[in-house]
């Protein structure tokens, strides 16, 4: 069913509730009520004919048909058009799930026209029925009050937010290599929030603009006040979600890159102490392979070689394999490396 709820009041109370929108326009005309219709993703046709009783303008209707639209207010004559994006947070999968509500508000209707599950109007639509001086005040009361819905539903998505990115300022700090992805993921959510929130500090401003001219009643003005004061600590909240991440992406590439610094002079240190090494051992094997080429050359026992039967031919090779020993291990001492 399209037709969520449908009622008209009189006097502030719901004094019938009509079986089809027809008989809804009738008793419009026969009990001089006001008509609260919510409709919840109808077909064209229920919208053309909401829009050919009550005056809407084709442009209006067009944007409700289509949906997918920007919070905005529009006015075409009498007729106030409000789009608002409802929101709430899903924290097991860390997503911002944005919703559509459209509004119509004329002299003696309101028309809600859903794209989503939220918001739960039937609240909006039980507090005012329990504030009958309020639902008196008309259309514009029904407006005031889905508006302080839809933001008090901005405050839940704030705190999920929050709660998230305490635990990305922890993940950076305690270096988790998968904190990137969950930080730019969380930017998109918030920029997709932003989106949702921004442009009502304006709408706002432009209903308090025509209080006059349309006579508002003063205990609305107050309430729209109050409304504002919400959604301008929700703007503020949302705004400064957004700098924190992107100064936490800035954080965590500073990080990540002091940790790479740190690791390269980590190799840079290993690699030295490995060709300390390498220098000790190669110095080592040159003094020991010069006794040992000498050792071989007088080891071979030719019958020529002139110092074989020479009888100082052993102290010699002795002192000859010393001596180039010293002088090697000299060399390399006074280089660094021994």
């Amino acid at each position: 069913m399209t037709v969520i709820d449908n009622a008209v009041y009189v006097d502030g109370r719901r004094a019938c509730e009509p079986a089809s929108l027809e008989d809804t326009y009738e008793l419009l005309r026969d009990r001089h009520g006001m008509g609260w219709i919510g409709l919840y993703r109808p077909d064209p046709l229920e919208i053309e004919s909401v829009a050919a009783e009550f005056g809407i303008h084709r442009l209006a209707v067009d944007d409700t048909i289509s949906a997918h639209q920007r919070p905005k207010l529009e006015r075409y004559g009498d007729v106030l058009f409000t789009v608002l994006r409802p929101a709430r947070y899903l924290d097991d999968v860390e997503r911002v799930e944005v919703g559509e509500l459209h509004v119509f508000t004329g002299k003696d209707f309101v028309v809600t026209v859903r794209h989503a599950e939220a918001p739960d109007l039937r609240m909006v639509r039980k507090r005012l029925q329990e504030a009958p001086d309020l639902l008196r005040l008309g259309p514009e009361a029904v407006l005031y009050a889905i508006l302080d819905q839809v933001v008090d539903e901005y405050q839940p998505v704030v705190e999920g937010l929050q709660t998230d990115i305490d635990e990305i300022e922890d993940q950076v700090f305690s270096g988790d290599p998968e904190v990137s992805r969950r930080i730019y993921e969380l930017l998109r959510e918030v920029v997709k929030f932003q989106r949702a929130t921004q442009p009502l500090p304006a709408m706002i401003a432009d209903l308090r603009a025509g209080f006059d001219k349309y006579g508002v009643e003063l205990e609305l003005q107050r309430y729209l006040r109050d409304v504002a004061d919400h959604v301008a600590r929700i703007v503020d909240r949302a705004d400064g979600f957004r700098v924190l991440l992107v100064n936490l992406i800035g954080i965590n590439a500073s990080m990540v890159g002091q940790r790479q610094n740190e690791e390269t002079r980590r190799l840079s240190e290993l690699s030295l102490r490995q060709n300390e090494e390498v220098k000790r051992i190669s110095s080592w094997a040159a003094i020991l392979f010069a006794p040992t080429l000498v050792a071989s050359v007088y080891g071979m026992n030719f019958t020529n070689m002139p110092e074989l039967h020479w009888r100082f031919g052993y102290p010699y090779a002795m002192v000859l394999m010393l001596l180039v020993g010293l002088a090697l291990y000299t060399v390399f001492k006074k280089r660094g490396w021994l």
